[in-house]
């Protein structure tokens, strides 16, 4: 008898093969040797059964059929790859020992658990967990292989996520396309990302742009020339501005403060699949599916990179050797010149900034191996070579830089600057031939955010100063500017808001806390965006992501049935987080899947209940295409392995549809509604209308959305001018103190506030409900 090693894919199966049995002999299905059979699954060969295996009833789709809760699941074989599974079958007969080379991760464990349940092997398994395919890695992992028992919570993971996914998938889309009579699917990752996408498009849709004015000075003090920044509460009235430009210039003026600070700045984390993605994205205009095609040939075809499906940006102390052999490896390549800069002595144990054991989970940040790459196809290239860079970047000191901040008064007018002086671009030489992209991306960055952005002007020649002495205003004036709205999201920034489940997370730890309860998962995510734009709920329009009519109202009919757990991105990061936890032994499978039978028992029950939205409702108007969102510009695979589902009212269409994710309830489904059906609507027309809290405005039946600076009515276009500016007072105010201003005329919370020169506490409050202005309640 001999031993079956099943990989995932053909390639990874023949990588295998020729580091343990060299002289085996190839039968196109399936390699042998002397003692290993070695074969493959050619990803997913199994799933989960269509309804109608469990009664024929299920053929037509039929609202009082459901719930379709199983209490067993049926597997089904890939009629597209039955033979190969026939041929694992066979050779499992003639073997007494099973590997599991199945991909390191969530959905290889389930590809290989289904193969075991369907075909009822019975023999000992042991795990091959590698993190990438060169000959040396494979060596020492079958070297080291794992009991298959280890990862034994990890297989019921992988079986609650796709059992789950299935429950919500095929009851959901059955459940909402029914009532409507329109194709909608629904899934718990593919709902709450079309949520995001959609409330971006409505805080677009609700900004109110206004112009402003910046006041610059020019200063100069022997050979040194410098640029200040008014400082002040923002100006509106032109001529204010104006008035200040002329009062400064041409006087002399003082320094009022100088600060010099030396700073560092050190390399960019290591990649994850969804940093690669973004930056792919945000360079090239790659899509993530292409991005993550691209990482998966480097690993699999051309085995130059780690494996990419991984969620961290660091490594072990065990990785470091490869890591030193790999930066011998490129000084023989077309990264010779910066390789042999390179300095070992920066990655070591306890840099942590590479070096951290404890964020590295299943599989350690992508990194180059030790094979020279060649013959990469164009767009392969450009992935590796953002990988190499960045690899090569830790091996470099950090960029060091003076600070100069610099407050300048010129007829009691104040003006801040704030210099950049580098001194040493240590890692950043590695980027040096592509400083003028980089130059070009920066200054559309920065004119896209100059309203919020504090200007900071970078320099290589040294800057001097005498804070005692006097300046000179040379010239001065007054710029107009104009707030700009949220941005769309392309691929990139809404990869980065799945990551940290729809949170706007500016700070990295933070949001490498997030990443166990993101929105899917790194190998999932690009399969997701992708289901999005084939069932039609999005559109690219160039790299901005736009939804369609059909998506908007998929949205507002999911959240008007009062199922807003099901769109809530937080929430279904949380569930996300819960499947991590079964993986590693610290929730109960059981218990997640009892919530979610409930869970979708309950989207029925509220479905049933729902009124029928007109057909129409989810049509494009006439004449009009799906639009991109508003100018900025001034003017003067399936995914996390898919269960089959419910995407059409007919059974053959439903046959082509894929189910995305599922939900594990918690609290009541109603909880943190925000949703208002419009007065005078007819039952056929009913239209659902998001936002945080009806407007306060006599007569209007408008809701109040959150803008970038304020609270505005989504009737702004009829004419409604209400709006609650979010800075004032001191303090910042939150939805919930919004809804509780329209709903009461007073904050539940009281601030320490501060304004008319006097510093106090209490309550805000409305003054007046037809244009938002408010006051303090003092307590």
């Amino acid at each position: 008898m001999k031993t079956l090693v099943i990989a995932e894919k053909p390639d990874m199966g023949r990588n295998i093969a020729a580091v343990i049995e060299p002289k085996a002999k190839n039968a196109r299905t399936y390699i042998e040797g002397e003692n290993y059979i070695i074969t493959w699954a050619i990803g997913h060969l199994i799933g989960l059964a269509e309804p109608d295996a469990y009664d024929d009833k299920y053929k037509k789709w039929n609202i009082g059929d459901l719930p379709i809760i199983p209490d067993q699941f049926k597997l089904k074989p890939n009629p597209k790859t039955k033979d190969q599974l026939k041929v694992i079958a066979e050779l499992a007969k003639r073997s007494d020992l099973l590997i599991n080379a199945c991909d390191a991760g969530r959905e290889g464990q389930h590809i290989f658990c289904l193969i075991q349940q369907h075909l009822k092997l019975r023999q000992p398994v042991k795990r091959l967990w590698i993190s990438d395919l060169t000959p040396e890695t494979i060596r020492k992992g079958f070297e080291e292989l794992k009991d298959g028992s280890e990862y034994e919570n990890l297989s019921k993971a992988a079986r609650a996520r796709s059992e789950a996914d299935w429950l919500i998938g095929m009851n959901g889309s059955r459940a909402f396309t029914t009532k409507h009579n329109v194709l909608l699917s629904v899934g718990r990752v593919q709902t709450p990302v079309l949520a995001l996408v959609y409330d971006r498009q409505k805080e677009i849709d609700a900004f109110s742009s206004a112009k402003f004015y910046d006041v610059e000075a020019f200063f100069k003090q022997g050979d040194t020339e410098y640029k200040g920044l008014w400082q002040g509460e923002r100006i509106q009235d032109e001529e204010k501005a104006k008035a200040i430009a002329a009062k400064v210039k041409g006087k002399d003026g003082v320094i009022l403060s100088y600060e010099v600070k030396d700073t560092k700045e050190y390399p960019f984390k290591l990649y994850d699949l969804t940093l690669l993605q973004r930056e792919a994205n945000a360079k090239f205009g790659f899509s993530a599916k292409k991005t993550l095609d691209l990482a998966q040939a480097l690993y699999e075809k051309h085995k130059v990179i780690s494996y990419p499906r991984t969620t961290s940006n660091y490594v072990t102390e065990q990785n470091i050797p490869q890591m030193y052999k790999s930066l011998d490896q490129l000084r023989g390549t077309d990264y010779a010149k910066l390789a042999e800069q390179a300095d070992k002595k920066f990655v070591h144990k306890n840099n942590k900034s590479v070096c951290n054991p404890a964020k590295v989970e299943d599989h350690h940040a992508i990194l180059p191996t030790n094979k020279t790459a060649r013959n990469l196809a164009p767009d392969e290239a450009k992935i590796y070579d953002l990988i190499v860079r960045r690899f090569l970047s830790h091996f470099y000191p950090p960029a060091e830089y003076k600070m100069h901040t610099v407050m300048t008064e010129v007829e009691k007018e104040s003006f801040k600057t704030t210099v950049k002086q580098l001194l040493s671009e240590g890692w950043k030489i590695i980027y040096a031939d592509q400083k003028k992209d980089a130059k070009k991306s920066r200054s559309k960055k920065g004119k896209e955010d100059e309203d919020d952005a504090q200007p900071e002007e970078e320099v290589t020649t040294p800057f001097h100063l005498d804070g005692k002495a006097g300046v000179r205003c040379a010239r001065s004036e007054a710029k107009e500017k104009e707030t700009q709205p949220p941005k769309p999201y392309t691929e990139g920034t809404l990869l980065k808001a799945m990551e940290s489940a729809g949170k706007q997370i500016e700070d990295e730890e933070l949001r490498d806390a997030m990443k166990d309860s993101g929105l899917g998962t790194p190998a999932t995510r690009a399969a997701i965006i992708e289901r999005l734009k084939q069932v039609g709920y999005i559109v690219m329009k160039g790299k901005r992501i736009v939804i369609t009519q059909k998506g908007k109202m998929a949205v507002e009919v999911i959240r008007g049935a009062g199922v807003d757990l099901l769109t809530s991105p937080e929430m279904t990061g949380q569930w996300e987080r819960r499947l991590n936890e079964i993986a590693k032994g610290i929730a109960s499978d059981e218990t997640f899947m009892a919530n979610v039978k409930k869970f979708a028992t309950m989207i029925i029950s509220k479905v049933k209940m729902q009124s029928r939205v007109a057909k129409e409702s989810f049509e494009e108007k006439p004449g009009e295409e799906t639009k991109p969102a508003r100018s900025r510009k001034k003017t003067a695979k399936d995914g996390d392995g898919t269960a089959s589902a419910a995407a059409s009212a007919k059974p053959k269409a439903a046959k082509k549809a894929a189910s995305q994710k599922t939900a594990e309830p918690k609290g009541d489904a109603n909880e943190g509604s925000r949703e208002a059906t419009q007065p005078g609507a007819s039952r056929s027309e009913t239209r659902t209308v998001t936002g945080i809290a009806p407007c306060p405005r006599a007569g209007c039946q408008g809701t109040l959305i959150m803008g970038r600076r304020g609270y505005g009515c989504s009737r702004y276009k009829e004419g409604c001018t209400f709006v609650i500016w979010k800075d004032q007072f001191g303090v910042s105010l939150e939805p919930e103190d919004i809804a509780s201003l329209a709903a009461n005329g007073r904050t539940a919370r009281s601030f320490h506030v501060t304004g008319d020169g006097r510093e106090r506490q209490g309550a805000l409050v409305l003054l007046d409900r037809e244009k938002g202005l408010i006051g303090v309640e003092e307590s």
